[in-house]
């Protein structure tokens, strides 16, 4: 079901629906219904637009025809919403005992509104090469504008649409709005891609803020409000250290112990180089480096180095008390205990074999990186 197309998915629950429908109880006037959610549609990045004097209108102007296009076009971003829309519009509140008494109508009231708010072709220029259309552009763009507009004629005198309404700016949609830190906003949320990388993307993102910035007004200004990528940042940071930790740790006991410079170097090179084979191997299996598999590295560490400390020491142990040289030391000491160590590296890998290839779910999409 995990690997299933969510579109797929929602088809065959539309189906299952339908089929259904006749034997629901007959109490329900309406069928059941249903939405696709996807947690990768979160959004990762909010942020608001803010002004002490700048007009919301203003602001989700900016934000709509400025910011979502130029944000939109980020590899990786999938969707810019904006929260509390404000886009200006006129509104009109007619007055009916007014209109009554100049014996007008709403239909003659809204057709010379919308005669008197248009584009309308006037004429064209040609000639033997090209063909020009003449448009004349009345639209209207505030209160003042429309509250001018004759819409009939009463003994002589023109009826202006302020006299038999109220004409106000205002915006399309009162009902919704966002505030932060107590003003009122326009809130934007950025969606990324199902296969981008969170961070890459909060990254491009924070890097054209600045010349958002530039563009807007002096008093207006955009504030993060909630950055997801924070959180993975700072949960791959504290990974990041633990492994640097443990690996320090591992070398110090080694030194403490076997109280030799070249015998701590041995193992000290060897965890990074096998870190460094790990990561050419996740790298074919398409595995991210994320909190999972950086801590499956940090206890693998634990295993190379118990591998390499016995071994060390056996090797050491033939050196010191048979007196044989580094080279013959080291193919005896492997001899003796090299099928043992093999034998118990596969022991630990086969007890991560079902995580890896049996456990399904969303605990086994989980695990499956870590081993």
């Amino acid at each position: 079901v995990l690997n299933r197309d969510i579109d797929a998915a929602a088809a065959d629950v539309q189906a299952a629906i339908a089929r259904t429908q006749k034997s629901l109880p007959p109490q329900m006037t309406a069928p059941p219904s249903y939405r696709k959610v996807n947690p990768a549609d979160a959004p990762i990045l909010l942020m608001s637009l803010v002004s002490d004097t700048v007009p919301l209108t203003d602001l989700d102007a900016f934000a709509e025809n400025v910011i979502s296009p130029s944000l939109s076009t980020i590899d990786g971003v999938a969707q810019v919403s904006i929260f509390g829309q404000q886009k200006y519009a006129v509104r009109i509140q007619i007055d009916p005992t007014a209109l009554a008494a100049r014996g007008i109508s709403i239909d003659q009231l809204q057709a010379a509104v919308a005669s008197a708010n248009s584009n309308t072709p006037l004429g064209v220029l040609q000639n033997d090469k090209q063909q020009l259309t003449i448009t004349a552009n009345t639209q209207l763009t505030d209160a003042a504008g429309f509250s001018n507009i004759i819409i009939a004629t009463k003994n002589g005198h023109p009826v202006r649409l302020g006299e038999v309404t109220r004409v106000v700016d205002s915006v399309q949609t009162t009902t919704t709005a966002s505030w932060y830190d107590g003003t009122r906003a326009i809130i934007m949320a950025v969606q990324r891609q199902p296969d981008a990388n969170t961070v890459d993307v909060v990254d491009k993102v924070k890097a054209m803020l600045p010349s958002f910035k530039d563009q807007m007004p002096a008093a207006a200004d955009i504030k993060l409000l909630n950055d997801r990528s924070s959180s993975i940042r700072q949960a791959v940071d504290d990974v990041q250290f633990t492994l640097l930790l443990t690996i320090a740790l591992v070398v110090m006991v080694i030194f403490v112990f076997l109280r030799r410079v070249t015998a701590t170097i041995i193992p000290a090179v060897a965890v990074p180089i096998s870190l460094i084979a790990t990561l050419g191997a996740m790298f074919l299996f398409g595995f991210s480096i994320d909190n999972i598999s950086l801590m499956g590295l940090t206890l693998a560490v634990g295993l190379v180095v118990d591998d390499a400390i016995v071994m060390l020491e056996n090797i050491f142990r033939h050196m010191e008390e048979d007196g044989l040289s580094a080279f013959d030391a080291s193919l005896k000491g492997a001899r003796e205990i090299g099928f043992t160590i093999i034998s118990i590296s596969i022991s630990l890998v086969a007890v991560f074999i079902p995580v890896l290839l049996l456990m399904g779910g969303v605990i086994g999409r989980i695990f499956n990186e870590f081993a």
